[in-house]
Formats: C-alpha cells, structure tokens, sequence
C-alpha cells in the first residue's frame, strides 16, 4: 500500500508540475528576474539560409520566392536547397531559379537525413550567420532581420522565431497546444534560455554552429548544447513563420511518434542534462524529461490509482478524471483526444527507440505540404 501511495503522488505532483506549476513558476520568476536580449536591428551581417529538403516538389519553389522577398540586403544573403538524394522534380526546380537567381544555390546530398544535410550546407558556407527553414514553411517579410538582431548580443548563439500553425485541415488541436506552449518558451528565453527551438525559423552565428549525431534534430539538441558552451539559446516572438499542421489528431499521433523516437535519443544519450547551470537545469528537468515521461506517469497514476480506489475518496476522484479524460478521447473530443494520443505517443516512441533504433531520414508529414 505504501509503493502504491508513493507512485500515485509522485506521478500526479510530476504531471502536475510539468503540465502546470512548472509553466506558471517559469512565467513569474521570468517577470521578477528578466534577462533581456540586447538587439540591434542595424546589425546586418551576412547570412546564409539553408532549407533541407528531400522530395519538395509541390513546395520548393513557394519556399525560395518567399525567402528571396525577405526584408534583408539582398547582396547578404544566400540561399543553399539542401536536397537529400530527392528523387522528384525538387532538384530540377531549385536548379531553374538558381539559373536566374545568383542568390540561390542547389546541394545534392546522398541520402543521410536531415541533419547531415544541414551539416553538409554549413561547411560549405563562410557567412556570418547560418538560418534554416523547413521546405512547407513560409516566413514574414521581416522575419530574418528580427532573427539576427538578437545574434547582435555577443552573448546570444541560437534564436529560434514563432511558428504559427494556420487552421487544420481536420479536427488536429496541435495549434492550441502550440501557442501555450510558445508562451512558455517566451519565458524561458527571458530567464536566460530556452530548452527547445523548431526546425521552422532559427538561426546561429556561424562560430557557434556545432555539428551533432546526424539522428539527433537540431530542435533539442543545439539549445542546450549552447548553454553547455556558456552560452544563451534565445526566442523571438516576433519573426514569424507558418506552416500547415497535419490535419488530424490521428496524423499528428504519428508525427509526434517519430519525433518523439528522436527525443528520447537525445535524452538518453545527448548528454543533455551535463555541465548546465542549476535553474536551466531544473527547466530541461521540467519541461522536456518529465514532458516525454508523461506517458509513463499516466500509466503509473491509474495502476496506482486502481489499486487505491477502495483506500479513500481522493483517490476514487483521481481515477474518475483518469476515467473521464479516457472516455472523452474515445468519443472524438477535441483537446481530450489530441491529449491522449499525443501522451501516449511517448510511450510508443521508447518503445521503439528501445526495440529497433532511431532512423536518421524522414519523410514529409502527412497533409502538411
């Protein structure tokens, strides 16, 4: 009885805390003790934007008209497709308008995955800054400047922009998910860092770029890896890019399992929790271990939760909300289903980190294009 009792409360206090003490404490002490960013919007250094892409044809070129049109000198910025061994039109369509645009410049890749793309496209550049972008995404006009201008604070190596996730197409509630959690990642940069980024909008000063395991996203793992090197990971609210969500809650499941396959890697073996200060360690703590742990925490609260009903109302209450949350799911509520499916997906990614390996080449979402 006593195991019992000591799982159920150390698993609801850890969802509680991760779910929503943890993002309330982050606001307040963010309020009470900033860290602001010193930006200068004059600072122009040169850039290059690389977009990693494998099988882009139905989007490639919308991507490059709209990072042509960026509100940036243009003799500053270059553009690199890095095509991972795409087998479609995305070569040829890169290769038409780097023909009549000097700016943009095509890298054929063999097949390694994203990452290794990147990595290919950033040794083979000397700007100032590197950027990158997913191939479906679309960004502001103003969007790049607002980027760099936090690079300009010597003490700032990463900065990752605001992704908007326009309407779904179907029922997926990711947009709703998405905007607390850009709330939360606002306050985590004004404590010092942020502890996750998104492969839509970010940037880092070339120097500071650090080439990581080609199965590892750069969305995890290069936040922290510059707070290791003494330095901050930073979000910008106001360089915005968008993309499509996927269009279901059932699709974004299988989305969140092969991301979250990746994020369990770095968990376990990224050394992510090594060499940080102690309030960015309690944030990585916080918000991606026991955030990737949620799943397992539900299964411990309702075996727990089970096996102490009979013990007393508190905990016949907990397994009714257990009970009421599952059965929402069940019958297509929104928010209920997209929570469920979205949690146990944790599950399901170790399960398959531990049983087969984590891939280093991926496919487009489905419906996001």
């Amino acid at each position: 009885m006593n195991v019992a009792k000591a799982v159920f409360w150390g698993s609801l206090g850890a969802l509680a805390w991760t779910h929503a003490v943890y993002p309330a404490a982050a606001k307040a002490l963010a309020a009470l003790r900033p860290r602001p960013v010193r930006k200068d919007v004059s600072w122009e250094p040169s850039v290059c934007l690389i977009v990693a892409a494998h099988n882009e044809e139905t989007v490639i070129e919308r991507r490059l008209e709209n990072l042509l049109a960026l509100d940036y000198p243009p003799e500053k910025v270059e553009i690199v497709v890095a095509s991972d061994a795409s087998s479609d039109a995305t070569d040829e369509l890169v290769g038409a308008t780097a023909g009549h645009e000097s700016r943009v410049r095509l890298l054929a890749c063999p097949r390694g995955g994203k990452v290794a793309a990147q990595d290919r496209a950033v040794r083979g550049t000397t700007a100032d800054v590197v950027g990158f972008s997913d191939a479906n995404a679309t960004w502001s006009p103003d969007a790049l400047r607002k980027l760099v201008a936090n690079l300009a604070d010597p003490d700032v190596a990463y900065v990752c922009g605001a992704l908007t996730l326009q309407d779904a197409d179907g029922d997926n509630r990711e947009g709703l998910y998405w905007r607390r959690e850009l709330r939360l990642r606002e306050a985590e940069s004004r404590l010092g860092s942020v502890t996750g980024g998104n492969g839509s909008i970010y940037a880092l000063r070339r120097a500071d770029y650090v080439e990581v395991d080609s199965r590892f996203g750069h969305d995890l793992s290069l936040p922290y890896r510059m707070v290791q090197r003494g330095r901050r990971a930073v979000f910008e609210p106001e360089a915005l890019a968008f993309e499509r969500p996927t269009p279901t809650n059932e699709t974004e499941y299988r989305r969140k399992v092969r991301m979250f396959e990746h994020c369990w890697l770095i968990t376990l073996r990224g050394s992510m929790f090594r060499r940080l200060p102690p309030l960015y360690l309690g944030e990585m703590l916080s918000h991606r271990l026991l955030r990737y742990g949620s799943g397992m925490l539900h299964v411990a609260l309702l075996a727990s939760s089970v096996a102490l009903a009979p013990a007393g109302p508190v905990y016949a209450l907990v397994l009714a909300g257990q009970a009421g949350l599952l059965g929402a799911a069940g019958a297509g509520v929104g928010m209920a289903r997209y929570y469920v499916l979205v949690t146990w997906a944790t599950n399901v990614a170790l399960w398959n980190y531990l049983h087969r390996g984590v891939p280093a080449t991926w496919e487009a979402a489905e419906g996001t294009r």
